[in-house]
């Protein structure tokens, strides 16, 4: 950082000008989204960031010529005309870049070696299910029947919320909410466990539990048929340059605009003065004040280490405490086993698959809190994620963080021989599955649930934090829509991100907009907000054409 910034922070005198200062804890999407919004709004914002790259859990890490990519699976928001892709462009995430698209989200195979696959066209999922299950085809017909539905409904609700919303913009929600609200409570109250298990067919009873790679337990059937369909319409694709990739184009849109970001910037506590959060200090003493502070970061940390439990109420202490103690509340931890392949690897089957393993392969895996394992094909996801003439898989499977925590805190040793342990697990896994591969195998890097808290200091080591339609989920919402991403008793302060909004990527870029929007009421500014100049996005299928360019004008 300058030392023009520096001393310009370290003081408690406004910009020149006299525009509102904010400082925001966190260079994740939500804390960048922030920036941007904030930026474009008329006011002037500086970001401190823990770790040396933007994007928080939405990264990636180099080896030997490798890039591992550890977030995006799927990324709503790919396709035009829609308020998630809105906010994509807005950031400026999406710029320059193809959008690869699936014809299936998944695909499952168990331990005998039959699979299904889940094509995300409802036709052709339906024709391949009957032809696995004839027995199962009244429950078949109803699924696919509700996703042919999802398919024609356009809602993402992710540009204003609810208080904010005119007249004009709530009914034209309900327009969309009206017709098809059965569909909506019938899914929304239907978990998808219980719709399982009504299926004769034994894989049909697994795999269904699977479409998301892995069995998250406790969801209901719809953010299944929802993003499924989705994937369908394009719009949940998988963006060139990965997750850092898209980290990196949001950072240059935020630093495009005039803000600037603090790297190596741990944030110790939020500097609070007669009940008014005035600034932020670091971890090595340095002190940064604002008008305004948003905390971007983890949930926990902000409100029982940042501020101490100083300024909570009912509300969030059962959500940032009962809650994360609570069972099935969170989405769990994972560990990732990136693998460098020598040569290029394409079988012709699926991106990806969840292999169903037997309890003595699940009892190989430490830490494993489900008998399964997904291989992900990441070469055919995006360009450059391998060397010249090689390839990568990632490997990925829940874990207990509580496990890998202790283990790390009191057997270093050990710690390192389970990551080792993973890397023979998965080495034979895909021998097995892959004659010849093998030998072929260059190197696996492991990831453990411990990592993933070190590095971004997510409570429990989460990745996607609360699940939707859980407890919390209601407590989210009126955090949102009644606090205002506040918290009661302390001035001048709001809260972002997934912590704040659930889980996923374009939730924790709304809540940059949301946290925004709200500032600039409060203050009389007016909430400014515009598409990023480079606009052309190619769409390209499975087979690595490109069918379609999307380029719009600058609004």
């Amino acid at each position: 950082m300058s030392r023009e910034v520096d001393q310009t922070w370290s003081t408690r005198d406004r910009s020149p000008g006299g525009k509102p200062r904010v400082l925001i804890v966190g260079a994740g999407v939500a804390g960048m989204s922030t920036g941007c919004y904030a930026q474009m709004s008329g006011m002037d914002t500086l970001i401190l960031e823990r770790h040396v790259l933007p994007g928080g859990c939405c990264t990636a890490w180099a080896r030997e010529g490798y890039i591992f990519d550890y977030c995006i699976e799927w990324l709503i928001g790919t396709a035009p005309g829609n308020d998630a892709n809105q906010v994509w462009r807005e950031l400026g995430a999406l710029d320059g870049k193809t959008i690869m698209n699936f014809e299936m989200f998944n695909k499952v195979t168990d331990d005998s070696g039959r699979s299904v696959t889940f094509y995300n066209d409802p036709d052709r999922l339906e024709r391949h299910l009957l032809q696995l299950s004839p027995a199962d085809a009244p429950l078949i017909r109803s699924f696919c029947r509700d996703l042919r539905r999802f398919v024609d409904i356009d809602l993402y609700p992710f540009l204003k919320p609810a208080p904010l919303q005119s007249a004009r913009e709530k009914i034209k929600t309900l327009r969309t909410v009206v017709p098809a609200f059965r569909l909506f409570w019938r899914t929304a109250a239907t978990q998808m466990h219980t719709f399982a298990d009504r299926f004769q067919d034994p894989l049909l009873r697994k795999a269904f539990r699977n479409i998301f790679f892995q069995d998250p337990e406790n969801f209901p059937v719809l953010p299944f048929l929802f993003n499924m369909a989705s994937a369908h319409n394009g719009n949940a694709g998988f963006p060139q340059g990965g997750s850092l990739g898209l980290s990196r184009s949001i950072e240059e849109r935020y630093t495009s605009l005039g803000g600037e970001i603090v790297y190596r910037a741990r944030a110790d506590r939020i500097l609070v003065e007669d009940d008014r959060a005035v600034g932020v200090e670091l971890r090595d003493g340095r002190r940064y004040y604002a008008d305004h502070v948003v905390s971007a970061c983890d949930g926990h940390t902000t409100v029982y280490g940042l501020l101490d439990g100083k300024y909570t109420g009912p509300r969030i202490d059962k959500l940032y405490d009962d809650m994360l103690n609570r069972p099935g509340i969170l989405f769990p931890a994972v560990v990732s086993a990136f693998v460098g392949i020598e040569g290029d690897f394409d079988p012709g089957d699926a991106h990806s698959t969840t292999y169903l393993l037997t309890e003595e392969e699940g009892a190989e895996l430490p830490g494993a809190l489900q008998n399964s394992l997904v291989v992900q094909l990441r070469s055919r996801y995006s360009d450059g994620f391998a060397p010249p003439g090689k390839s990568v898989i990632h490997c990925t499977y829940f874990s207990d963080f509580a496990y890998w925590k202790t283990l790390r805190a009191t057997d270093r040793k050990e710690y390192w021989a389970q990551k080792r342990r993973v890397a023979d697990f998965v080495r034979g896994f895909l021998a097995r599955r892959y004659p010849g591969l093998g030998e072929r195998i260059d190197l696996v890097d492991v990831a453990s649930p411990a990592t993933t808290k070190r590095y971004t200091g997510n409570f429990n080591g989460s990745i996607l934090a609360w699940k939707a339609f859980s407890d919390a989920d209601d407590l989210a919402t009126e955090l949102i829509n009644k606090d205002r991403m506040r918290l009661p008793g302390l001035r001048n302060f709001s809260m972002a991100g997934q912590w704040v909004g659930m889980g996923g990527l374009i939730r924790a870029a709304s809540t940059g907009r949301f946290v925004v929007q709200y500032l600039c009421q409060e203050l009389g500014l007016e909430f400014k907000a515009w598409e990023s100049r480079n606009h052309e996005i190619w769409h390209r299928d499975k087979l690595g054409h490109m069918p379609q360019l999307d380029k719009r004008p600058v609004r």
